[in-house]
């Protein structure tokens, strides 16, 4: 798929929180707009972002060029007023997509963030290039919470390549939450949508991930499954005899599935309890 590149100048990098996000965040971070890994599934493609674009998701990338210098602004206006920031990034783009290896936009927001740290930061990514960035992250974990969550939706590749054709493999992606783990980050795999996987997936995430994120197509997606329905989720998953997947209470088979392989506190389940507990 052929992307369109665009520097911008945004006005603001830090967003206040809500919705789904209002879980213990205070702002969400968004270094692009539009993400070129193009995941089927994304609830982007439903937001006002996309819906009004005029190109197909995953076909436009916007790079913010001036994100570190307005995120240093905009902290130490907090700062003043003594107010917390917990920040979640990335939740409409993705921090360590193919773009970030030249642009260092996400990198340089780090590096900015170990003048001016916040209280929490979660960076959601299935990009497995943050593991180019270990060597700021171990500096900013002593500043503040940190916690890198790596999207793995499934262990199975073919399953992937439906679903996400654009998105690193699997496999690159556990390697790096290995590298991240080993590091002393703290690490979670979000198992965010659950696709189909084989039993053997909570066995391989163990000794690298700390903490598991479950969510679904039809609890997750931030409008309790419209969003998937109106990019046809449900045909897809019939489509490819995966229909069993897409079930409303699949995140509480799947919470009991988990706990065979982790304790409880290790697991969390989307919108029920704090990301942060």
């Amino acid at each position: 798929m052929a992307i369109q590149f665009k520097e911008i100048q945004s006005k603001t990098i830090l967003t206040k929180t809500t919705g789904y996000l209002d879980i213990g965040f205070t702002h969400s971070l968004n270094p692009y707009a539009g993400c070129a890994f193009a995941c089927r599934y994304c609830y982007v493609r439903e937001l006002p972002i996309q819906k009004f674009k005029g190109t197909p998701w995953g076909g436009w990338v916007e790079i913010k060029r001036n994100a570190r210098e307005v995120y240093r602004r905009e902290i130490v206006k907090l700062r003043k007023k003594e107010l917390p920031v917990n920040i979640y990034m990335s939740s409409a783009t993705d921090p360590y997509q193919p773009v970030e290896r030249k642009a260092c936009i996400t990198r340089g927001i780090l590096e900015e963030m170990r003048a001016n740290p916040p209280d929490i930061l979660v960076i959601q990514t299935r990009g497995p290039l943050i593991e180019r960035d270990i060597d700021v992250l171990v500096q900013l974990k002593e500043q503040c919470t940190l916690i890198v969550s790596m999207t793995i939706e499934t262990d199975r590749e073919d399953v992937k390549r439906i679903f996400a054709p654009y998105a690193p493999s699997i496999k690159m992606r556990m390697e790096a939450l290995r590298k991240l783990h080993l590091a002393g980050i703290t690490t979670q795999a979000a198992v965010s949508p659950a696709l189909p996987f084989t039993p053997e997936f909570p066995k391989l995430l163990r000794g690298i991930a700390d903490y598991i994120w479950i969510d679904t197509l039809a609890i997750g997606d931030g409008a309790q499954g419209k969003r998937s329905s109106r990019l046809k989720m449900p045909q897809l998953f019939a489509e490819n005899n995966f229909s069993e997947w897409y079930q409303k209470d699949l995140h509480v088979k799947l919470e009991k599935f988990f706990k065979r392989h982790f304790q409880s506190e290790r697991i969390r389940i989307s919108r029920q309890e704090a990301f942060l507990n």
